[in-house]
């Protein structure tokens, strides 16, 4: 037993010496990232008042910030739901934001035609959990150089992931990292299996989903449900196994969130969040 965990051990450790996803964000040295955002692009005045306090928590705290938003939410439950401002309206409000509060920027991509106008504005490129076997987008994605944010898939196992990193660098694209979002597990309910971190965390740093590991996908009929009370457990469960950053959605006001409210972070509370995260992360990558 001993052995093997040492060799695990070694595996995960060799992803510490990481990437840079831009001049001044390391991924995978040991020092704590954070993706977050409101779920989708609802707004600028939305976007921007995220931006504005997440930046002032990470500053104070000392984690490096990247902003988060999705200009097009495609696989909503329901026809009738908002999916977003589109992909000219959203990258015009990214672009916006990212030059206005000198913020990198991660967003979806759906479709491989999307991967060069996204990259333009974009530091990163997040590949949605549905969409994490689709090659051709994979390869779109690696081919514009930037940090590809691989989300595994709910029905995919762990150490499978690894073919969905190797489609990335196959373009020659190394800056590849993967994200934990729970497994599906019977309908409407999702189940975070821990041992997931350190399998993926062979293949590439990765990224634990704090929102989305407490959705509950379709579980309010036509649109999905989420348990955002038991984020601070899966949370500091995740910092302490060991993870290279964060991946949260925050609102201002959840309940009026026009994509995911019963899972984001009100946004009132992400400064004593992020402070207990910080804490459990640094005791996390020390072990």
């Amino acid at each position: 037993m001993k052995e093997s965990l040492k060799i695990l051990k070694e595996e995960m450790d060799k992803f510490k010496e990481g990437f840079s996803i831009t001049d001044d964000i390391f991924l995978g040295g040991g020092q704590m990232v954070l993706f977050s955002g409101p779920c989708a692009v609802e707004s600028y005045d939305v976007c921007a008042k995220v931006a504005e306090t997440v930046k002032e928590c990470c500053e104070k705290l000392d984690i490096q910030y990247i902003f988060k938003a999705s200009f097009d939410k495609a696989n909503r439950t329901s026809v009738d739901s908002f999916r977003g401002v589109g992909l000219d309206e959203g990258l015009r409000v990214l672009d916006k934001i990212k030059h206005e509060f000198d913020l990198p920027i991660v967003t979806d991509i759906h479709e491989p035609h999307q991967a060069a106008p996204v990259s333009d504005v974009a530091q990163a490129l997040q590949i949605p959990a549905y969409l994490c076997r689709q090659t051709d987008l994979l390869i779109a994605a690696g081919k514009t150089g930037k940090t590809v944010k691989v989300k595994r898939g709910q029905f995919m196992a762990p150490e499978d992931m690894q073919y969905a990193v190797n489609k990335v660098k196959s373009t020659g694209n190394d800056k590849v990292c993967l994200t934990e979002r729970g497994a599906s597990f019977g309908y409407h309910n999702l189940v975070v299996d821990m041992r997931s971190l350190p399998i993926m965390r062979q293949y590439s740093p990765v990224i634990f989903d704090v929102t989305h590991s407490v959705q509950q996908p379709g579980g309010q009929g036509g649109s999905s449900g989420g348990q955002r009370e038991f984020a601070p457990y899966l949370a500091r469960a995740a910092a302490a196994a060991g993870v290279d950053g964060f991946f949260i959605e925050t609102h201002p006001d959840p309940s009026h969130a026009k994509s995911d409210g019963p899972n984001l972070i009100p946004l009132h509370e992400m400064e004593s969040f992020l402070s207990m995260l910080k804490v459990g992360f640094e005791y996390g990558n020390e072990y």
